[in-house]
C-alpha cells in the first residue's frame, strides 16, 4: 500500500479502524441483504399453491422438485467463486471482479422481479455467475487493506462479519415481509434495489480505496508473485487434469440433471437406471471415487509433514459436509416446516408482545448501523461524497420499509408471524453470541479442531432433537409451538459458531501458501456437495411426513450429525498427529 493511501486511511478513521473497512462493510451488507432476501423466498415461491390473481401465488412444485433446483443453485454458488478468484488474481483484479459480480447480480435480481419462468431462470443464472466474481474477492480486498496492520486484522474481520449478518438479517426480514404481504416479485425486486445501490456506492468509493484490489502490473511485482504462487515441487500432471475434467463434467451434468429429471423434463442418465439406484446416482458415485483417487494420489507426492497436514484438511472438509448438510436445512425443509407445521398465529397481548420484541430487534441494530454510517460520512465526505449520498439513500429506503412494516403490524388485532421471520433468527443469534463464543477460543478451554467440529455437529443434532420432540404426537390440524423452532435455530447457530468461522482458519494454518488455492478449492467443493445433499434430503420432508411422521424427519437429522460429531471426536488423536503441532 502506498504512503499517500496509508495517510488517507489514518486521516479518516472510523471507530478505530480504517474508513475503507466500512465501505466494504456496507457493500457486503447490501449484497448479503439482496442474496439472503432472495434466498428466503425461493423455496416458498416454488412450492406455494397456484391461485389465479393472487400475487402470493407460486409455482406449486413439490418439495422434492423445489429442493432439487435449490440444491443445484446453492451448489453452483460455492463452485463459481473458485473460478472467480482465479480470474481476479490473474486478469482483472479483485476490485473490478467485485464490480462485475455486483452488476451481474443486480441484473439477476431485476430479472427475477418479472413474473415469467424464463426471466426467473435467467435471474438465477446471473446470481450464480455474479456471486462467483463477488464472493471470493471482498475478503481479498479486506486482507490487502490490512496487510501492513496485522494487529488490527482480527478486529476488522469481526466488523466485516457483522456486516454480513446485518445484511442477512434485514434482507430476510424485509424482503420476506414484502413478498408475503404484497407478492413474491415485490420481494425479489426489493432485493435488487439494494444490490444496485450497493454496487454504485462501492464504485464511487474509488478515491478513498486507491489501488486496493487492482493488479500491480509492475514487472518486479509480477515476478515476485509468480515465484510465490507457483507450485514448483508438485505440478499438476496430464493425468490430474484429465481426472479433474472427468469429475467436473459428471458433476455439472448431475447438478443440472437432478432438477430436470425430478421435474419430468429430461433424464440424461436414465439409461443407467437399475431397480436399486438411479443412473445419476451411479454416475456421481463413480465421479466421487475418481475424485478421491485424484486427491489422494496428488497429496501423496508431497513431503511427509505437508502431506499429513493436507490429509488433516481433507478429513475436516469431510466432516464439514455433514455439518452443512444438516445446518442448511434452514434454507429448505425448515422454511416449509415454518410455513406448514408451526403455529404462527398471534392475537391480543401475545401479538403486542411479539411486535414490541420484533420492533426492538429491528430498530436497535438499524439505529447502531445508521450511527456508523454518520461516522463514515463525516470522516470521508470530502473524498467520497457521492458514495455517502448513495448510502444515505439506502438507509432512507430501509428505514421507510421498517417503519411501514412495524406500523402495519401494530395496527392489527390478529396476525401471523411471517415464515421468513424465523430465518432471521440465525443472523440475530450470531450477532448476539459471536463475541462470547470467540472468547472461548482465547481461553484455556479452547478445544482442539476435532472437538470444535464434534461439539458443532452435536449442537446441530440437539437442534433437530428439540424440533423432533416438539412434533411428536402432533395430529391433523394441530401445529407445533413456535418455541421449538426458535430453540432449534439457537442450537444451530451455536453449532455454526463452533465450526464455520474456524474452518477456513485451519486451512490457512495447515497448508503452505503455494497450495492454498488448491485446498480452498477442495474446501468450497465440500460445501458445494453439502449444499446439494442438504437440499435433496430436505426435499424429502413431505414424503417422510406422509409415509412415517414429521418427527421421523427431524430424528433422521438428529442421528446423522450426532454420529458424525462423535466420530470426529474419536479421531481427535489422529487429526492432532496429522497436524504436526498446528493448533
Amino acid at each position: 500500500m502506498d504512503t499517500k493511501l496509508t495517510k488517507d486511511f489514518y486521516k479518516s478513521n472510523v471507530l478505530g479502524q480504517r474508513s475503507g473497512l466500512f465501505v466494504l462493510f456496507f457493500t457486503e451488507m447490501w449484497e448479503r441483504f439482496s442474496f439472503y432476501g432472495m434466498r428466503v423466498l425461493l423455496i416458498q415461491f416454488l412450492t406455494a399453491a397456484v391461485i389465479t390473481g393472487d400475487p402470493k401465488s407460486g409455482w406449486a412444485w413439490t418439495a422434492e422438485e423445489a429442493g432439487a433446483l435449490y440444491g443445484t443453485y446453492a451448489m453452483m454458488l460455492y463452485l463459481t467463486p473458485i473460478f472467480g478468484g482465479i480470474i481476479a488474481d490473474k486478469y482483472i483484479g479483485s476490485r473490478m471482479a467485485v464490480i462485475i459480480g455486483a452488476i451481474v447480480m443486480t441484473i439477476g435480481h431485476a430479472a427475477m422481479a418479472f413474473d415469467t419462468p424464463i426471466m426467473f431462470f435467467i435471474g438465477l443464472a446471473c446470481l450464480v455467475i455474479g456471486t462467483g466474481f463477488f464472493k471470493p474477492n471482498m475478503p481479498s480486498i479486506l486482507g490487502e487493506m490490512y496487510k501492513d496492520l496485522p494487529e488490527k486484522k482480527d478486529g476488522a474481520y469481526t466488523i466485516f462479519y457483522m456486516g454480513v449478518n446485518a445484511g442477512a438479517f434485514f434482507g430476510m426480514l424485509l424482503c420476506g415481509y414484502v413478498a408475503e404481504t404484497e407478492g413474491w416479485h415485490w420481494g425479489f425486486g426489493l432485493a435488487g434495489i439494494f444490490m444496485l445501490l450497493g454496487t454504485i456506492q462501492f464504485a464511487l468509493s474509488k478515491p478513498l480505496m486507491g489501488n486496493l484490489g487492482i493488479i500491480n502490473k509492475d514487472k518486479e511485482a509480477v515476478a515476485a508473485k509468480a515465484s510465490e504462487d507457483t507450485d514448483k515441487r508438485n505440478p499438476f500432471t496430464i493425468t490430474d487434469y484429465v481426472l479433474i475434467a472427468i469429475v467436473g463434467i459428471i458433476g455439472f451434468l448431475y447438478a443440472f440433471n437432478d432438477p430436470l429429471s425430478k421435474s419430468k423434463i429430461v433424464d440424461i442418465f436414465a439409461f443407467l437406471d437399475t431397480p436399486f439406484l438411479r443412473g445419476q446416482y451411479i454416475m456421481i458415485i463413480i465421479a466421487l471415487i475418481i475424485f478421491i483417487y485424484m486427491i489422494v494420489s496428488r497429496i501423496l507426492r508431497y513431503d511427509k509433514v505437508v502431506r499429513d497436514r493436507m490429509f488433516a484438511v481433507v478429513l475436516l472438509a469431510f466432516f464439514l459436509i455433514f455439518f452443512f448438510m444438516s445446518f442448511e436445512q434452514g434454507a429448505t425443509s425448515l422454511v416449509l416446516v415454518a410455513r406448514d407445521y408451526i403455529d404462527r398465529s398471534l392475537e391480543g397481548t401475545a401479538l403486542l408482545t411479539f411486535n414490541i420484541i420484533n420492533g426492538l430487534l429491528t430498530i436497535v441494530p438499524l439505529t447502531i448501523i445508521s450511527w456508523v454510517l454518520i461516522k463514515l460520512a463525516k470522516a470521508t465526505w470530502s473524498k467520497i461524497a457521492w458514495s455517502n449520498i448513495i448510502l444515505i439513500i439506502c438507509f432512507v429506503i430501509i428505514w421507510g420499509a421498517v417503519i411501514w412494516m412495524l406500523n402495519n403490524e401494530f395496527s392489527k388485532d390478529a396476525s401471523e408471524i411471517k415464515v421468513s421471520w424465523f430465518s432471521t433468527l440465525n443472523s440475530f443469534f450470531i450477532i448476539a453470541l459471536a463475541s462470547t463464543v470467540s472468547k472461548l477460543w482465547e481461553s484455556k478451554y479452547n478445544p482442539s479442531a476435532a472437538f470444535k467440529y464434534g461439539f458443532g455437529l452435536i449442537l446441530v443434532a440437539i437442534g433437530f432433537l428439540v424440533l423432533g420432540l416438539g412434533s411428536m404426537g402432533v395430529s391433523e390440524g394441530v401445529k407445533i409451538s413456535m418455541l421449538f423452532l426458535v430453540l432449534t435455530y439457537l442450537f444451530h447457530t451455536l453449532g455454526e459458531l463452533f465450526i464455520s468461522p474456524v474452518g477456513l482458519s485451519y486451512v490457512s494454518k495447515l497448508v503452505p501458501g503455494r497450495m492454498l488455492a488448491f485446498m480452498f478449492g477442495i474446501w468450497y467443493l465440500a460445501i458445494a456437495i453439502a449444499q446439494k445433499l442438504a437440499a435433496v434430503l430436505g426435499g424429502q420432508v413431505e414424503t417422510i411426513q406422509q409415509e412415517y411422521s414429521l418427527s421421523h424427519f427431524f430424528f433422521l437429522f438428529t442421528a446423522i450429525p450426532a454420529a458424525a460429531g462423535i466420530l470426529v471426536m474419536i479421531l481427535n488423536p489422529l487429526i492432532k498427529k496429522l497436524m504436526h503441532g498446528i493448533k
